[in-house]
């Protein structure tokens, strides 16, 4: 797993000289993601209920191995509880039980410490975390005034102290996220954004094909392929970081093997975290089409020109013109956009291409 102050491929120390090519892992292989335990249906909530997601379980569970997390509870609270919130300062707050203020902050920093280190054995793609938690909202969560309601005088009513603040952590997200920077993570709410659910799954399937390179013992040669096979994919988020890492890769005799795969990783998931527009994806599309100007019919160019500018209106998804470019691969045995993640970066079963 990566180093927070120097990020590093999971189960490898770097690139061999060796110049030899390797397969990557399909989009078919199963991910292995952490998660908020409450979500998988765990009735380890506050009160002793759970968030059970349906979506997570049903539909992302055919294609993830779940690794539950209960901060709360693993660090040794009970079930039922009080109910906890964050007080403070945003950027340092502290953990408190709502009403006897008993302070937990120690407790679950120690715990979250311990906790990352134990997930590192795990090889994990990414961790889906509960939102507004306050061990693990990965944003916005609240953050009240540091105000013990025991000091208030008996008699004295309540005391208004403003709304909190939306800017808040939580202990256990921070800590999982300052020491793997590169894993994908999100929150099940934002996964009801299809456009939000397609990145995060995306970078999913991309971290697992790094792992499955990294794990086979990584080449020079086999990052050229690796980033390849990415490449129309990472230019559909940022044709910056594309231009970059292909900088990278073809000057990779010059960097220290560790350095080179740390930079690329780096530099790859900083790209895709950027979102994918339509206009990135239709610019993308176009592309697609030069490696066919001599082999499609005219009427042929003049349908994927249509569905390209129908989808440029909103008027049709990206699987439309997908699926089209994916029966002219067929169709022509083009070789290079045949090994483009781009035209199948995650199963089609998912449907995260199917939104306007």
């Amino acid at each position: 797993m990566e180093e927070s102050s120097r990020p590093t491929p999971a189960g490898h120390s770097g690139l061999s000289h060796d110049a030899g090519q390797l397969p990557l892992s399909g989009s078919d292989d199963r991910l292995r993601v952490g998660i908020s335990s409450c979500l998988l249906g765990n009735k380890v909530r506050f009160d002793g209920g759970h968030k059970h997601d349906p979506y997570i379980t049903g539909t992302l569970g055919q294609y993830m191995d779940f690794v539950p997390v209960c901060p709360e509870v693993e660090c040794g609270m009970p079930i039922p509880r009080e109910a906890l919130r964050l007080v403070g300062d945003p950027a340092n707050p502290r953990l408190v039980t709502v009403k006897g203020y008993e302070d937990w902050t120690e407790r679950m920093c120690a715990f979250a410490l311990r906790r990352v280190e134990q997930l590192a054995a795990e090889r994990l793609d990414g961790f889906i975390f509960k939102r507004a938690s306050p061990s693990s909202g990965m944003e916005r969560v609240k953050v009240y005034a540091d105000h013990d309601p025991r000091d208030v005088p008996e008699g004295a009513g309540r005391i208004n102290l403003g709304p909190p603040q939306e800017k808040g952590v939580g202990l256990f997200a921070r800590a999982f996220m300052d020491r793997f920077p590169l894993l994908p993570t999100e929150e099940e709410g934002r996964l009801n954004d299809p456009r939000l659910r397609e990145n995060f799954i995306e970078r999913l399937f991309v971290m697992r094909r790094w792992r499955a390179l990294a794990e086979a013992g990584m080449t020079r040669g086999g990052l050229v392929d690796f980033h390849t096979r990415h490449k129309l994919l990472l230019m559909s988020h940022s044709v910056e970081h594309y231009r970059s890492l292909g900088r990278l890769v073809a000057h990779a005799a010059a960097h220290a093997p560790e350095d080179l795969a740390r930079d690329y990783l780096t530099g790859l998931m900083d790209g895709l975290r950027l979102p994918a527009t339509t206009a990135k994806h239709a610019n993308v599309l176009q592309h697609c089409m030069g490696y066919f100007k001599r082999v499609l019919t005219p009427d042929e160019k003049l349908e994927m020109l249509e569905v390209i500018q129908r989808y440029r209106k909103l008027q049709v998804p990206l699987v439309v013109p997908v699926t089209l470019l994916n029966h002219y691969v067929r169709k022509y045995g083009e070789p290079y956009l045949a090994g483009q993640f781009y035209l199948n970066p995650h199963p089609v079963e998912l449907k995260l291409r199917n939104h306007a």
